[in-house]
Order: structure tokens, then sequence, then C-alpha cells
């Protein structure tokens, strides 16, 4: 092996915070079935519940219970999600909650609260899973986000 493979393999090989792992792309074949009106309905209607009537905060809300509230059920939900939002369920709600949780480390208003307290605040069960989020869709961790925030705001 040469030295750039070496490297490449390492690279590959290291591991990265919070137990994160490239995305890898599936083929399922049930995606290509959507019919793509009814899709862009259940698109809208999850955008809806997830995100204006904040599902998303709710730490118990499961894709079941989107399910049976948009009348599908899960497998054809999980492909609507997958194919129109390019993610999984959870990855989504994990989105807007860390997304809310940007606001509230800045908020002057949030500032005596710690970060398992606006964790909880916007949907996430425990500690470690907001920190896997938050640092997947952030690239720092919430403390050094709220810091470096509190940095600049002191310039």
């Amino acid at each position: 092996m040469n030295d750039l493979e070496n490297k490449n393999q390492n690279e590959s090989s290291e591991k990265r915070p919070y137990n994160l792992r490239d995305k890898k792309e599936k083929k399922a074949a049930y995606r290509s079935l959507i019919r793509p009106e009814l899709a862009d309905e259940l698109y809208d209607k999850i955008l809806n519940i997830i995100v204006v009537q904040k599902k998303y905060k709710d730490p118990d809300y499961s894709a079941k219970d989107l399910a049976k509230e948009l009348k599908t059920n899960t497998r054809y939900l999980s492909a609507v999600v997958n194919s129109r939002f390019g993610q999984n369920y959870s990855c989504l709600l994990n989105e807007y909650r860390v997304k809310d949780a940007l606001h509230l480390l800045t908020d002057k208003r949030y500032a005596d609260k710690n970060v398992e307290e606006i964790s909880a605040m916007v949907g996430f069960a425990n500690r470690q899973s907001f920190y896997a989020a938050f640092y997947k869709n952030v690239g720092k961790t919430p403390n050094g986000y709220r810091k470096e925030q509190f940095e600049k705001s002191k310039k």
C-alpha cells in the first residue's frame, strides 16, 4: 500500500465523535412506488405537524404516531420522509430540535438554563442523543457553540 491508501484507510477507520457514521445510500424498491402527488401531499402534512405544530418537541412522538395521524402506515411514511427530506424520521426531528436549540442557546432569556435543560426543552430524551445530533448538524458541541456565540456578542 502506498502512503495515500494508508492515510485514507486510517481516516475511514478513525473514530468519530458521538459514534457518528457516514451516511450510506440505500436503494429501496418501494420508494419508486410512491405516487408523486400523494408524496407531495404527505410532505406538506408532515411539515405542518412536525414544524408548525412543533411535534418535534415531544420526545415520545414516534413515526408510528405520525403515521396514525396521517392515516397511513410507517413504511409509506418512511418512504416519503426519505425521498422528500433526504433523511430518516429521527434525523428529521433532530434537525428541527437542533435548530430550536441553536436559538435557545444564544437567547439571553435562557442564559440561566444549562445545556441539558435546553436539550429537554427542544424534545431530546437524553443528553447523549442531543450532543450527537447537535454535533452532526452543527459540527461542534452545544457548550462550544454557546461559548463561541457569547464571545462574538461581546465584541
